[in-house]
């Protein structure tokens, strides 16, 4: 019976060791590396003074100077909200930033990586207003404007100061001398300078048109904040402010209008009966021959005093779908606003700002919007004007913020004429001014631009930017309004309008501020000190290089910032747009806090226990439903909570799974394995260091050459060089991904795995005779140069293990101790270019592939008390080049065959071509040329093994004949694609080739069985 495997204690706090931690190095002070290196890795240790030594020696400040020369690298940190926390989204934002902003600084530029919060007004009211409503404070019009605004600053600064703290832990090397916020003096000025300057561009208007209108905010929203949830059938839906549980949706309803002094009635049909109370006309296709007769005639409202003509409208009417009679509400619905504006239409609202039936609405006043509909239906069956009711597909405009079903109703607001801002730029992308990667994303790109509506900029909320524009009144008379910088200019400019005097003038600032991705659509040049053009950073950085941001904020704010800063500067914003992918958690739900499974980046980092993350639901604003539902899920995801990882493990984790323009399912514990690589690399180096300081005295490293060392040495060079170039061609094309994975296979697949394990015979030379000492110095050399390079190329996806490598390798060596963040990053011009070898990377694999048959035949049959057993071990070779080979590599090779608990064979035997290894050997071939072969005779027993591969070769011919029973079959060949074709064909080549190889296992076997 197998031992019960030991269960972790559920109550370890996976960041207690971080928390215990003490860091004996001052703040802001180079880190002392008195202490040995410890013998694992233990991220509080390593990543502990590092960011604090970068900020404080000014490794972070970009210059403005117009002297300085080097080229420039910039870009803006995408505002996070002040509404609350980063998480891992925001996260891999920062990653892909930080990546680009550290290689480009190791390049030689000059660097600016701005950061800034964003105001997020409509996010930051509702979550303060909650906040206050749990706390039993009075609502903000007890408080009033003045101390709400106090109030939501002191949120701001709560959370504000916390995202910042978040960031400076992962590193990152944000020029902090330049933080801004989105609602800082500079920044208003910023704001009010581009409102007055669209104004005067006549891009900037005022007018009555229908909105989108959140009954629970009691604001207008924009269309890109209004989610279109989809209803395939009749569902029931909860609706804040309501009476009644649920109400039905996705229903249509059909009832009759009585036709003026006549018993003819029209029949029209609605998924909104409530809205019938504002219809001021039914519409009827001008060709129907079905209502050719009604033209012109009024209909009788049933409920309220009011007569409704028949209009014609051949854009409107379908005279297929239904009865082709539509009724017709211009002040509750998009396409009837413009039927209604063709025609000359009344609009009548008919719901006030907090979701009831208005005056208008005769027996229904005062009613909730749903409950009236309820009541409106009940009313005309009562009346017998009810027709039927039927499902109907639909989709349900719900407000992205508050979860309320969004209500069309005309409001008189402040708009943003688009079109000329929208065509330049579009006409950039086609141009190739500006990059937008992924390519594809053009195309959405295009199709957004070119079909551009009018932007509605005024919000009815208190936190925000207020609108510069004063509702002027002569004799308490309205005459209109001015939009000035100040009360006083628009007084002036009112007067001299009006010629009033000024007694007689009253002017009274619009209650609106501006929809907060106004002000984020100025933020590539208002944080550079726009509109002030003696700015010596708007001289210097705008416009700024790069944009990245994930690509569901392509039009929130990308096209706004692009369209803004055309119209205003007359430059782009910036020259290429990275749309990364989209982090989701591992089952593909987006990163939420009312799913709660909203991960802060620290808890990934530090470490955090079960209980603290099940606390942390329970301190915010969900429901109590909504806590238990996720603190299910964490009690699944992370029973033992989530283990400290470090920073960079994060970042890589991150890095290794973006990618251009999709979405990636994120699982947190997978990020998590990304410490062992950290591990893995903290133990190799320290191993590696061993080699350097074996002699007891400073190492001093050869010039580097190609013909430098012995085989592993030139094979692990060229590997270099070939990382090299791929790094560079990788991360110039935006392919992060796969230059994580090409840094991660040379680390760990080349420098750990193979060569370190290769060298280890030239390590263990006598230094005492001369050829051994200069043999010994190449390879140190060149360890020295995988090192220096590695942690280089490393470096910006893991900067603070890194670091600490480099300073130590520096020491070793008996170097000046810098920081690798402005050593240079190898490029392929550089002398490691040249290092390129073919022929030893050829010659290496070869040795590879014999020392790993060797290890997989000794992990098959040499198990448990057998593993530290060393076999005799035989190489038949056919071919006298490996042969040779493996004759003047033995001790390399050697070193290869050994697993990490098993030892190194003091040699491998060469079998030439004609001749036979001994009896009693397990064998792998590895091609028609060569095979490798175990001696295991009286080390395990040969009729347990007949059996084993007896059974594994019924396995593998079952697998054969299935797929030879496929392509036997008739119109195989006609019916399948060319590369099914292929594939199957490969099968059966593996299948047949595998087959030839066990059975000559098993036939060996029974031989000694025999």
């Amino acid at each position: 019976m197998a031992p019960k495997k030991k269960e972790k204690d559920p109550d370890l706090d996976p960041s207690a060791a971080a928390r215990a931690y003490v860091n004996p190095t001052p703040k802001g002070e180079c880190k002392s590396m008195s202490e040995p290196m410890e013998p694992s890795y233990k991220p509080h240790a390593v990543e502990a003074s590092w960011n604090d030594w970068w900020e404080a020696s000014g490794y972070y400040l970009a210059s403005s100077d117009p002297e300085d020369n080097r080229p420039k690298f910039s870009i803006c940190l995408p505002p996070p909200n002040v509404t609350g926390a980063l998480h891992l989204g925001h996260a891999l934002t920062v990653a892909v930033q930080y990546l680009l902003c550290r290689w480009h600084r190791m390049r030689g530029y000059n660097v600016l990586w701005i950061p800034g919060t964003d105001h997020a007004g409509i996010a930051t009211q509702v979550v303060v207003e909650k906040l206050l409503k749990k706390s039993g404070q009075p609502n903000r019009h007890e408080m009033g404007r003045e101390a709400f605004v106090a109030k939501v600053y002191e949120w701001k600064d709560k959370y504000g100061n916390k995202i910042y703290s978040q960031m400076r832990r992962m590193g990152c090397s944000l020029d902090w001398s330049r933080e801004v916020f989105t609602m800082d003096p500079p920044r208003a000025r910023s704001v009010q300078a581009a409102f007055l300057q669209f104004h005067k561009d006549k891009v900037i208007y005022r007018d009555v048109r229908l909105t989108n209108w959140c009954c629970a905010l009691q604001s207008v929203i924009s269309n890109l904040e209004v989610d279109q949830e989809p209803i395939t059938k009749r569902t029931k839906r909860k609706v804040p402010g309501h009476k009644f549980d649920s109400y039905v949706f996705g229903v249509i309803w059909s009832f009759a209008y009585k036709v003026e002094g006549s018993d003819e009635e029209v029949v029209v049909a609605t998924t909104r009966p409530e809205t019938m109370l504002g219809d001021t006309a039914v519409a009827v296709h001008p060709d129907d021959p079905r209502y050719k007769q009604l033209h012109g005639r009024f209909l009788v409202h049933p409920f309220v005093p009011r007569k409704i003509p028949i209009v014609t409208d051949a854009v409107l009417v379908d005279m297929s779908f239904g009865t082709g009679a539509v009724k017709v509400t211009p002040a509750h619905d998009p396409n009837d606003f413009k039927c209604g504006r063709r025609n000359g239409l009344e609009e009548i609202t008919i719901f006030t700002d907090e979701g009831q039936m208005a005056a208008n609405c005769g027996q229904f006043e005062g009613m909730m919007r749903f409950d009236a509909r309820v009541a409106v239906l009940k009313a005309l069956k009562d009346l017998g004007l009810f027709r039927g009711e039927q499902d109907n597909a639909m989709t349900i405009p719900i407000c992205s913020r508050t979860g309320d079903i969004i209500e069309p109703v005309l409001k008189p607001q402040w708009w943003v004429d688009c079109t000329g801002m929208a065509k330049r730029a579009a006409d950039a992308v086609r141009n190739g001014e500006l990059t937008i990667l992924p390519k594809e994303a053009e195309k959405v790109w295009f199709h957004f631009l070119d079909n551009i509506q009018d932007w509605c900029v005024s919000r009815q909320l208190w936190w925000g930017h207020r609108i510069p524009a004063y509702f002027a009144k002569v004799d308490g008379v309205d005459v209109g309004v001015h939009v000035a910088a100040t009360e006083a200019e628009a007084r002036e400019a009112a007067l001299k309008e009006h010629g009033c005097r000024p007694e007689q003038l009253t002017l009274t600032q619009d209650e609106d501020v501006l929809d907060t991705w106004f002000s984020s659509g100025l933020f590539p040049f208002s944080c550079l000190g726009w509109p002030d053009q003696s700015s010596a950073d708007l001289q210097a950085w705008h416009p700024t290089s790069l944009l990245e941001t994930g690509q569901d904020i392509l039009f929130f704010w990308v096209a706004r910032m692009v369209m803004c800063s055309l119209q205003l500067t007359n430059k782009l914003p910036f020259t290429t747009v990275y749309l990364h992918s989209m982090v989701r958690d591992k089952y593909g739900r987006k990163m939420s806090k009312s799913l709660g499974n909203v991960i802060d980046p620290l808890e990934v980092i530090e470490g955090v226990s079960l209980d603290a993350l099940c606390a942390k639901l329970r301190e915010g604003n969900l429901a109590e439903a909504e806590v238990a539902k996720a603190e299910e899920m964490n009690q699944k995801e992370y029973p033992q909570g989530i283990p400290e990882c470090g920073s960079d493990a994060l970042r890589f984790g991150l890095l290794a799974h973006v990618g251009v323009g999709r979405d990636i399912n994120l699982d947190v514990q997978a990020v998590a394995g990304y410490s062992k690589f950290c591990n893995k690399l903290w133990n190799a180096t320290r191993f590696a260091f061993l080699y350097l300081g074996t002699d007891g005295a400073i190492f001093t490293p050869l010039p580097l050459s190609a013909e430098l060392g012995a085989l592993p040495d030139k094979w692990i060079l060229s590997k270099l060089a070939k990382t090299v170039e791929t790094m560079d061609k990788l991360l110039k094309d935006y392919q992060i991904s796969l230059a994580a994975e090409a840094i991660y296979a040379f680390w760990y697949n080349c420098l750990c795995d193979v060569y370190l394990e290769a060298i280890k015979p030239v390590m263990q030379l006598d230094s005492a005779e001369p050829a051994n000492a200069a043999t010994k110095h190449a390879t140190q050399t060149v360890l020295h140069a995988c090192l220096s390079y590695g942690l280089r190329l490393l470096h910006p996806f893991m900067p603070m293990v890194t670091e600490e490598l480099y300073h130590r390798l520096a020491l070793l060596c008996g170097q000046p101790r810098s920081t690798v963040m402005l050593a240079k990053y190898p490029e392929p011009a550089d002398a490691v270019g040249a290092l390129r070898s073919a022929a030893a990377e050829e010659t290496m694999e070869t040795l590879m592939k014999i020392g790993g048959a060797i290890r997989a035949l000794r992990a098959l049959y040499l198990k448990g008390a057998l593993e530290k057993h060393a076999p005799l071990i035989y190489v038949v070779c056919r071919q006298p080049s490996v042969a040779a080979l493996v004759v003047s590599q033995n001790d390399t090779l050697c070193s290869l065959a050994r697993s990490s608990k098993s030892p190194a064979p003091e040699a491998i035997k060469v079998v030439p071509d004609g001749e036979a290894p001994p009896a009693g050997c397990a064998m792998e071939v590895l091609d028609r040329d060569t095979e490798v072969h175990i001696f295991l005779k009286g080390v395990v027993d040969f009729s347990k093994e007949v059996q084993r591969l007896k059974k594994e070769i019924a396995s593998v011919q079952g697998f054969l004949d299935k797929v030879l029973k496929k392509v036997a079959a008739p119109s195989y060949y006609e019916k399948c694609p060319q590369a099914t074709i292929d594939e199957d064909a490969a099968k059966i080549e593996g299948y047949k080739s595998e087959l030839v190889t066990l059975q000559k296992a098993c036939d060996a076997f029974a031989v000694e069985v025999a």
